[in-house]
């Protein structure tokens, strides 16, 4: 019997090409670093997909989302500061989600 990994990720990283696409899901350190030094980031796990498959899943994890926000009658709330480190504005950060 084979094992599956179970992983917690709190980034991600998505490198794609006419072939296909890489998510690599990592783990930031638990320690902050010391100032003037990067971040320890340690990958978890790598997943290379075809593009119609990550089009299908990123269809698929936004109809779920929005779907799970209406039952429980909550919205799933992110920082500005998340918004702007992706470089997106709150209005298309919004136009996404909207119903």
């Amino acid at each position: 019997m084979s094992e599956f990994p179970d992983v917690f990720s709190d980034q991600f990283q998505m490198n794609m090409n006419p072939y296909g696409a890489t998510l690599n899901f990592s783990l930031s350190d638990s320690t902050p670093p010391s100032p003037g030094t990067a971040p320890k980031i340690e990958r978890k796990a790598t997943v290379r997909i075809s593009m119609e498959h990550l089009k299908v899943m990123a269809f698929i994890m936004v109809r779920q989302i929005k779907q799970y926000e209406n039952q429980t009658g909550t919205t799933i709330q992110l920082p500005n500061q998340v918004l702007n480190s992706m470089g997106v504005s709150p209005e298309d950060w919004e136009m996404l989600w909207r119903n």
